[in-house]
């Protein structure tokens, strides 16, 4: 409450005790003491300590007092008045609670407890008259005078929210009366320079954020909307839970904080709009019955279908609805730190009667209100409400005007009321001999205040921390559904408990009844879920809940739901066609065994073997002209160096081992190059033959074979040199391919430096170029001793085969990659052995009559 305004209400309270005639029905010579009230708002009954219970029961005044009878208040005329009959509950649970001490000869013994019962209207005006007549005892209203020789309240219970609670500790703090708090914790009346009397019943839900959290990932919600209470202590949850979801990946659809500014304008319809707009299923809803009274207003006008609420049993929602809207939160999950049954309670309230308790003034109006009847003592009056039966009890009393389940603040105030005595308990062993000496300690107050925050009461163990409430480790939430029934009967079952603190749920799905909106567990999510196979691969400029799913790259899986990245499979291993588990690779090369690797055996054997044949074929027939017109020892060196080509395609076979993939490559180059510099010289021998023909002619000496076993060796020995340092500076290697084919290793050669191994299949590439200009230079010289054709031919096939070898080389992988240069090699070879062999043979096998000296030097002349 505002001082100034609350220094208005004490002005004006006093203007009006001293002129409106407060006195004037008195005898002005009476002490103050000695004056009545127009009206009496108590009922007490006394002991050695009395505790002054601020209460609220009625929202009204002026609609239960009747200010023309000062002897009892009369019955509204309308039940359908506002008010607040369910917390009635309250008031019984003093009454209980004490009895239950005075009872107890462990507790408090020789000493017993009394309690006055005050009604504060849920107003802050009256709850702090009610206090200045707590204070001055059983007087009027007169600040600084006591009536009460030896005051035996020592501690006050109230009020039930944080709004009363600070009328009150304003008045009380000042002269240092201790102020139990029963209704929900607020983080203002716990600052220690504003309000240091006042102790906090309620618990602190410190760890509420953390239980919200817990069930959230249990159900799988990620994408949850949030409306919080738009004080202080709805801020601080606010926050706590944003970090916490944060923290855990979970995200909020939407944050709305609950005002009184939304009564104004159309900002209630955009406050709707925002909520039911939202595609979350599930709403968290934090605070209090007061501080989200403006919500609970709308829920009565307006039905939130299609969402599921999960809230703190400080919020009960039953105040402002009515039979029908109850129906609307059948399915909800409440969190609840306090128990739902005080023992021996629902016994109690069978003694409960007016005809027992004559005295008790609310337990009267009450009665009337809740059977809309009148009591026999009030027949009198002029009402036209029937008498009430005497076999009436609490058993017959409606749900909507009774809880059979312990509500919030009644186990607040039975909680409290047991600590107070357990404390009072520790002084009188501590502190006092007798109670008369702990009534006279100077400083009661303070001291009562650091028992109650600073030592267990119950064994006397000390606190450190000093806090109101219980310590944030012990807290506890039981979780319970909410269930409306046909004929207007509800109830909350436990279905779980969390330990937020242990990160321990426990919870029984089967045993939840949800929202008729959803036949199973509510699914509250921004994007359905990634499986296995896939990733999530969030959208810009949105929260991490909202995604796309992508399958997994090449090489890569993810073996669980929602994964943020995709896992690299093992080098030995691959993913699964689905992307969602590794597979054992197969270990592969190009064998003899598989089909392709007997092709190609069979191929290289075949040609070894024909070349083979037309080498035995040349030496047989060695003598022959057409032999010899052919330089008979350079085709003996070609076939020699061509079947060692075709053998030396199985050098690429089978499995690779560091030796054969230094010899493979080295032996292919080096026996080609003797091919080619075979044909490179049968060309010049060509060339130089036509040349040498005119008697006496230099060009002759060239034409020996020495020359041309010279230009053989020169250019084998270039070769060499070339391989020698290929090897000698990055030398063909043994590998483990695991990236050419996705399900097998292949074990193959890596040839080590492309430049070298380019250089050696283009030197072999300029030979075979010279060879083919040379040849096809001379290709019109007479028939008889010309070859030209033939070597043109057949250089032409070795040409194109490379040239098609190269950009085929690069573009396979793998197993693929050993079987093109292995049809090259014999492709190539082939080529040459059958355009410069095949007519020779053809001519000596087939046509022997044309292998003569006559029929060469016929075709020979002009």
């Amino acid at each position: 409450m505002d001082l100034r305004k609350l220094g208005l209400f004490f002005f004006r309270l006093f203007f009006i005790l001293i002129f409106q005639g407060l006195f004037s029905e008195y005898q002005i010579g009476n002490p103050p003491c000695h004056l009545k009230r127009d009206y009496s708002l108590t009922y007490t009954k006394e002991g050695d300590i009395v505790i002054g219970a601020f209460l609220s029961l009625y929202l009204n005044p002026e609609l239960w007092i009747d200010k023309k009878s000062f002897k009892s208040p009369p019955v509204p005329l309308a039940v359908e008045i506002p008010y607040m009959l369910k917390h009635y509950q309250n008031f019984l649970t003093v009454q209980f609670t004490v009895d239950e001490i005075n009872n107890d000869p462990h507790l408090l013994p020789n000493i017993s407890l009394g309690y006055q019962l005050l009604n504060n209207f849920h107003e802050s005006g009256l709850a702090v008259e009610n206090s200045l007549m707590w204070l001055s005892g059983k007087g009027p209203t007169i600040p600084n005078y006591s009536c009460d020789r030896q005051h035996k309240s020592i501690v006050v219970i109230g009020g039930m929210s944080s709004t009363l609670s600070m009328a009150m500790a304003t008045l009380l703090g000042l002269y240092k009366v201790p102020q139990l708090s029963y209704g929900s914790f607020d983080l203002l009346l716990s600052d220690e320079v504003l309000y240091p009397y006042v102790y906090q019943l309620g618990s602190r839900e410190s760890t509420l954020h953390l239980a919200a959290v817990q069930l959230m990932l249990h159900f799988g919600w990620t994408w949850v909307g949030l409306i919080f209470s738009g004080d202080l202590t709805g801020e601080q949850f606010s926050k706590h839970l944003k970090d916490e979801m944060t923290w855990n990946g979970l995200c909020l659809a939407f944050t709305e904080q609950v005002s009184e500014k939304f009564k104004q304008g159309d900002d209630d319809i955009k406050f709707l709009a925002r909520i039911l707009g939202s595609s979350s299923n599930v709403i968290f809803i934090y605070g209090n019955t007061a501080s989200l009274k403006f919500f609970s207003e709308l829920l009565m006008i307006f039905a939130f279908y299609g969402k599921m609420f999960v809230i703190s049993a400080s919020w009960d929602f039953s105040a402002y609805s009515d039979d029908e809207m109850m129906s609307n939160f059948h399915g909800t999950l409440i969190f609840s730190q306090f128990k739902r049954e005080i023992p021996g309670f629902i016994d109690f309230l069978k003694s409960v009667h007016p005809r027992a308790n004559p005295e008790d003034i609310f337990l009267k109006s009450y009665w009337e209100i809740v059977f809309h009847c009148l009591l026999s003592e009030r027949k009198n009056l002029n009402m036209t409400s029937q008498q009430c039966d005497e076999s009436l009890t609490f058993a017959d009393v409606p749900p909507i005007f009774f809880d059979k389940t312990t509500k919030e603040e009644s186990s607040n105030i039975y909680n409290g009321v047991y600590l107070l005595a357990h404390t009072l308990h520790q002084m009188l062993q501590t502190e006092a001999k007798d109670l008369s000496e702990l009534l006279a300690y100077p400083l009661l107050s303070w001291k009562l205040l650091h028992f109650l925050k600073c030592v267990n009461p119950v064994n006397g163990i000390k606190d450190d921390l000093c806090v109101d409430g219980p310590s944030m480790t012990a807290e506890t939430y039981d979780i319970l559904n909410f269930r409306s029934f046909p004929d207007k009967i509800w109830s909350e079952v436990k279905v779980g408990e969390v330990i937020p603190h242990e990160k321990v749920l426990s919870i029984s799905e089967e045993d939840i009844d949800w929202p008729e909106d959803f036949p199973q567990i509510p699914s509250s999510t921004c994007s359905v879920a990634c499986g296995p196979g896939f990733r999530k691969q969030f959208r810009e400029g949105q929260p991490i809940c909202c995604f796309d799913c992508t399958l997994c790259p090449d090489g890569k899986f993810s073996n669980k739901t929602d994964a943020e990245e995709c896992i690299q499979c093992p080098e030995d291993q691959y993913p699964s066609q689905e992307k969602d588990r590794c597979l054992p690779r197969t270990v592969t090369y190009l064998a003899y065994e598989e089909t392709l690797g007997m092709i190609l055996t069979s191929a290289a054997f075949c040609f070894s073997i024909l070349t083979i044949f037309v080498l035995r074929v040349f030496v047989i027939h060695r003598d022959t002209p057409i032999v010899k017109a052919n330089n008979r020892s350079l085709s003996y060196i070609l076939l020699t160096s061509l079947t060692l080509c075709f053998l030396s395609s199985l050098l690429f076979l089978g499995r690779p081992t560091p030796a054969i993939c230094i010899l493979r490559q080295t032996t292919f180059a080096i026996v080609f190059t003797v091919a080619i510099a075979s044909i490179l010289a049968k060309t010049i021998t060509v060339v130089l033959a036509f040349r040498a023909t005119k008697p006496g002619s230099k060009l002759r000496r060239w034409l020996r074979p020495a020359v041309s076993h010279s230009l053989i060796f020169l250019c084998t020995l270039i070769q060499m040199f070339l391989c020698s340092i290929w090897l000698g500076t990055y030398p063909p290697f043994f590998e483990m391919d695991t990236h050419s084919e996705a399900s097998f290793i292949v074990i193959q050669c890596n040839e080590g430096s492309l430049v070298t191994f380019y250089c050696v299949l283009g030197y072999m590439g300029f030979l075979a170029l010279v060879s083919f200009t040379l040849a096809f230079l001379a290709r019109n010289l007479p028939d008889t001793f010309n070859e030209a054709k033939y070597l043109t031919f057949s250089m032409l096939v070795f040409c194109s085969v490379w040239i098609s070898f190269l950009p085929a080389y690069q573009s396979t992988k793998g197993k693929a990659m050993v079987a093109m240069e292995i049809f090259s090699i014999l492709v190539s070879s082939a080529g040459i052995l059958i355009c410069i062999f095949a007519p020779k043979c053809y001519v000596i096998l087939l046509r022997p009559d044309r292998n003569t000296l006559e029929i060469l030097k016929n075709k020979a002349s002009p």
